[in-house]
């Protein structure tokens, strides 16, 4: 018997809608979920946390709590990112040990924890809280494709994990490219080896071998699959659930679920497929084999591709995914799995946007110094000398990177303290993963993209734009019609965007138009005026929102000097002043949305 792991509450969406599933569309279909006998229902971790409060305005804790308590027949799974916990960084002791009593608390039972450079070190922390807790730990080795990472290479790995006391084991294939034959290989050297507890095969469609994978790997002896329910699986998504179970029907590793049921949930979710349309993009559900030389997950080719849009580099995707397998082999080979994907597809960004390591992200230092832990192999020493400059030796760490790190839990219950919101230690927990995103969303200042209600969104929505420029990127601006599409007898096509020059100073306007229908989602922002260019004027390189202004008005500042932080995707990118000057200006404040090209502020 093999017993499939569901994703589609997590995973399934994050690689093909960008993590926006809201809570109140998978409540209604989790009573016939929990029927069905899953070995665990993943449902939490991941980028989920970090999106709910971003995006949706929705409380991941009140999220788990909610779907325990209506599948309570089902195991709750979470994806947890070792020391990074759900974000983006390494976090100390204290932190990680709370965060996990309170998903366990909250509703989670099961964890699969991994880290990202597969480095056991990492995974100790998490692990022992998990089972001091009385939690499953179900231990992650990341899978890559890389003259280091050979078939030894793992079984060995998972050996050691035994030993360090893991529950059952996870081949973490997050970017679709196992091959059949690596799969049977690896499975069988860990069944050879000994290892008696059970094994599960993680892997997404992108690919397009993965059914062949999956297949071999039952062959091989697997225990649990990793599947996604058909409406929302495939592409860069897990194989379908329900091709699964009819595939094993009648065979000695029969699953032995009811179809028939699964066929009903497939209908629910097909309506949720329909409803999410403005997220749907071509990329996502097209097989790549590509993808077994970028490596690039499925969770991060969708989540790419509208990032890109925000940038307006959509048109850079596929120059984007030949720079991410070059990043990777200097970088020393790391999986491309959160945070090392983020820190290696964001340098990939600039090096295409800006040049070769012209912008290197505050993300890309830190891994080159050793603080998300150790590379798998040596990082070339030419990109550490561009990166950390020509001392880089005296840079590097080799010690686990939390034992840097002081104590943050208490650090943070002060702070939350005087914002004036709810203090409850889930609360806490949401500030310190998140301390600007989340105290936004604490504040109740967090306003949500859409709500499900409103979904489908309709064809005038700023959302729907990108759904539509994926089909038609010949066109490079945005019109609007005067007259409804019914009722026109010709569109009269107005440009929206405008260059105004005012005494010889250039502004950027854009034109809320009022009465008409937009066509392509125009962005319904009220006119604004900037000026575009100043002598000494500092810009941003990317879209992204302000985290610090390091200087004020009158500071002398050297060439060099870091003067603003900017969180681009996801990432934490220096602007540095190119000259020796004064600061005679500030154009931006912390918080603020900037664009690409836009003016921070002037120094000379």
């Amino acid at each position: 018997m093999v017993q499939l792991h569901e994703m589609i509450l997590r995973d399934a969406h994050q690689s093909m809608l960008a993590t926006r599933m809201r809570t109140e569309d998978m409540l209604p279909i989790s009573e016939k979920l929990d029927q069905v006998g899953f070995f665990a229902m993943e449902v939490w971790g991941g980028a989920t946390f970090d999106v709910a409060i971003r995006y949706l305005n929705q409380d991941p804790w009140e999220r788990i709590r909610k779907l325990k308590k209506a599948m309570p027949n089902t195991p709750m799974q979470m994806l947890e990112r070792a020391m990074n916990i759900v974000a983006y960084r390494n976090f100390p002791d204290d932190v990680v040990k709370k965060f996990v009593y309170l998903a366990k608390k909250n509703g989670v039972d099961y964890f699969r924890i991994f880290d990202a450079l597969n480095d056991l070190r990492n995974m100790e922390i998490p692990m022992k809280a998990v089972k001091e807790n009385g939690g499953h730990v179900q231990a992650c080795l990341s899978y890559t494709i890389s003259p280091v990472h050979t078939v030894d290479y793992f079984v060995s790995r998972f050996k050691e994990l035994e030993r360090m006391g893991t529950d059952s084991l996870c081949i973490k294939d997050m970017a679709g490219m196992i091959s059949p034959q690596r799969a049977y290989d690896i499975i069988k050297g860990v069944k050879d080896a000994g290892i008696k507890i059970p094994i599960v095969l993680h892997s997404h469609s992108t690919s397009g071998m993965t059914g062949m994978a999956y297949q071999r790997a039952v062959e091989a002896g697997i225990d649990v699959l990793d599947t996604a329910m058909s409406p929302i699986s495939g592409g860069t998504a897990a194989p379908a659930t329900e091709s699964v179970v009819a595939a094993l029907q009648g065979t000695k590793w029969d699953t032995g679920y009811d179809l028939k049921l699964l066929i009903n949930i497939r209908k629910y979710f097909l309506k949720i497929w329909d409803k999410y349309r403005h997220l749907h993009r071509f990329n996502a559900l097209k097989v790549d084999p590509s993808v077994t030389l970028h490596q690039v997950p499925g969770g991060m080719l969708s989540n790419l591709i509208f990032q890109l849009e925000e940038q307006g580099a959509h048109d850079k995707y596929r120059e984007i995914l030949d720079e991410i397998e070059k990043v990777r082999d200097e970088l020393g080979y790391p999986p491309l799995v959160t945070p090392t994907s983020q820190v290696v597809g964001v340098q990939a960004v600039m090096n295409v946007l800006h040049g070769r390591y012209k912008v290197i992200t505050k993300e890309t230092k830190d891994y080159c110094k050793g603080m998300y832990g150790k590379p798998p192999a040596p990082i070339k020493p030419e990109i550490m000398k561009k990166v950390l400059g020509p001392k880089w030796k005296d840079e590097v760490v080799d010690c686990r990177p939390s034992d840097l790190l002081k104590p943050m839990w208490e650090k943070r219950k002060s702070e939350l303290k005087e914002h004036g919101v709810k203090m409850t230690d889930e609360n806490i927990m949401t500030y310190a993963l998140y301390p600007q995103v989340g105290l936004k969303f604490l504040k109740g200042e967090a306003v949500a993209e859409f709500t499900s209600d409103k979904l489908p969104l309709p064809a005038d929505h700023a959302l729907i734009r990108g759904m539509v420029k994926q089909s038609f990127p010949e066109f490079k601006q945005v019109w609007i019609e005067t007259e409804s599409p019914e009722n026109r007898s010709g569109p009269a096509q107005i440009p929206t965007e405008f260059e105004v020059e005012v005494d010889g100073e250039p502004f950027e306007v854009k034109v809320n138009p009022v009465g008409g229908f937009l066509v392509a989602g125009a962005d319904r922002a009220a006119a604004q005026e900037k000026p575009k260019d100043v002598e000494g004027g500092v810009k941003s390189s990317m879209q992204g929102t302000v985290l610090s202004v390091k200087v004020k008005k009158g500071d002398k500042v050297k060439n060099g000097d870091v003067i603003v932080t900017v969180e681009a995707m996801k990432m934490e990118q220096e602007i540095k002043s190119d000259v020796a000057g004064e600061v005679k200006d500030i154009f931006v404040s912390e918080g603020d949305s900037v664009a690409s090209g836009d003016l921070l502020m002037q120094v000379l």
